[in-house]
């Protein structure tokens, strides 16, 4: 008898293969290393570990869903005006490049119902990343819409070409709720966050730097985030049982993610 790997098992495996392919070591000279959110990757094995699928079909639609992730995160980084022309350029190619071994992975498993729903995910996250760097969004809500579809279209998408439409809302909300509590950390550490930034434009009739922002005008875009974290960290509590197949790993890391918010009133209290 054949003993199957178990979810950590299967979740390194596949992580460590994604690494072979993204961490090409002369764009690794040249580029900041690629990060790997191993947060999608394991909803991706978790999602299909319950699923009449062969082994090598969950590493092949995992590593080509990651690929075209990674590679869309990559391109995400060209817009910094700090990184250098060459530098650039080489991100692109990077971008590009992961691209390309998510393309040829997916010919070969010739799923044409995978390559469609997965193009339909990056298109929607593009022409939300356009309206938010165009300044097209009208309302907090919209950002907020647009902010969700980046982090989750793909994973949704995936998620429905397998019909187990019951995660869905669950992926939109968990990486919905942890990209905001990154940008949440950039704002507090470093005073620039490209969601702070876009709430500032919507909130602050002027158009002062966000760096400038008096304590309360930045204590008011903190009461925004922490509006939108506390409503989401409500939904992911509740939507945490009632998710199919839900494995202790994932259960784990979800509970991770979830502790990791502490509302700004909260920590205004503790260090006055």
């Amino acid at each position: 008898m054949i003993k199957l790997p178990d979810i950590r098992q299967k979740f390194t495996d596949i992580k460590e293969q994604v690494e072979q392919k993204v961490f090409h070591p002369y764009l690794l000279k040249y580029i900041e290393t690629p990060v790997i959110d191993e947060d999608k990757l394991l909803i991706l094995v978790s999602i299909m570990d319950r699923l009449e699928l062969s082994y090598n079909e969950m590493k092949n639609y995992a590593m080509t869903t990651m690929l075209i992730q990674i590679a869309l995160d990559t391109h995400e980084h060209i817009s910094n005006a700090a990184v250098d022309e060459i530098n650039r350029q080489l991100t692109v190619l990077a971008g590009d490049y992961y691209s390309g071994l998510y393309y040829k992975l997916l010919a070969e498993s010739e799923d044409i119902n995978m390559i469609k729903e997965l193009s339909q995910g990056i298109k929607e996250i593009n022409e939300h990343k356009i309206s938010i760097y165009q300044k097209e969004l009208n309302g907090i809500e919209n950002l907020m819409t647009s902010i969700k579809k980046i982090e989750s279209s793909l994973l949704v998408k995936f998620s429905e070409c397998f019909k187990v439409d019951l995660w869905n809302e669950f992926i939109a909300k968990l990486f919905f709720f942890k990209r905001l509590l990154y940008e949440k950390r950039l704002f507090l550490d470093d005073g620039s966050s490209l969601v702070f930034e876009t709430l500032k434009d919507l909130t602050i009739p002027n158009n002062r730097s966000i760096k400038n922002l008096s304590d309360k005008q930045q204590r008011d875009l903190l009461v925004i985030c922490d509006r939108y974290l506390d409503s989401s960290k409500q939904f992911l509590l509740k939507g945490m049982s009632q998710l199919p197949y839900l494995n202790d790993m994932l259960e784990a890391r979800i509970t991770s993610i979830i502790n990791e918010h502490k509302p700004i009133a909260k920590t205004l209290v503790e260090e006055g």
